[in-house]
């Protein structure tokens, strides 16, 4: 049976993985996005074709493809993946080719490793993981499901990420280290100490955000 990839998003992100499909040598069928004023146009070649209503019932011929990015906590990649999962619909895993996945590195359902990325061996990627462009995962490091590890990121070896946490835009961690669910790291920051669950951390070193 012939499956069509739908991107639910039809934003920056959702572009970036419909190229990267592409240079992969696989088909879009299409964008959903709930902007209306965007049906029926195309972009970079792909047409819009309508709001995520047209997935109310789940179909086994279509495969999404979770096209929402992030700044912050990614809750919207995440309720967007688990609202259709629990319909029955299967996510498409994204690797683009200019990606470096080792031997012995690892990730889950509806991850999506982007150009330029690096995952060293022992690397565990969680599902619905997003590990930008040119972020750069190192040996045994493990990164919890529904993360978004921003461009340009740096983790040493041995790096652990709770669930569902945002390591912005190029950020460092050190080796060793441990950071919670939750946990926002700003961007350019570089975290040296531990990190508990539900923080926000900016700076270098970084330092929790005060309120």
């Amino acid at each position: 049976m012939t499956k069509s990839l739908l991107i639910v998003g039809a934003g920056g992100h959702a572009r970036v993985l419909a190229s990267a499909l592409k240079a992969s040598g696989q088909a879009v069928a299409g964008f959903l996005d709930r902007d209306s004023s965007l049906w029926g146009k195309t972009i970079d070649g792909v047409s819009i074709r309508g709001g995520d209503d047209l997935l109310e019932r789940a179909d086994d011929t279509i495969i999404l493809v979770n096209g929402l990015g992030s700044t912050d906590l990614p809750a919207a990649r995440r309720a967007l993946f688990e609202r259709f999962n629990a319909r029955g619909y299967r996510f498409a895993t994204v690797v683009h080719p200019a990606a470096i996945v080792v031997e012995g590195a690892s990730f889950g359902v509806g991850a999506q490793i982007m150009a330029g990325a690096i995952l060293q061996t022992g690397v565990e990627i969680g599902v619905n993981t997003v590990i930008n462009t040119g972020a750069i995962i190192d040996h045994d490091s493990k990164i919890g499901a529904h993360c978004h590890i921003a461009p340009g990121c740096a983790l040493s070896g041995n790096v652990q990420v709770g669930d569902a946490s945002h390591i912005g835009i190029g950020a460092s961690v050190i080796e060793g280290i441990v950071i919670g669910s939750n946990v926002v790291v700003g961007a350019g920051a570089v975290v040296v100490r531990d990190v508990a669950d539900q923080k926000k951390m900016i700076g270098v070193p970084a330092k929790e955000m005060s309120k």
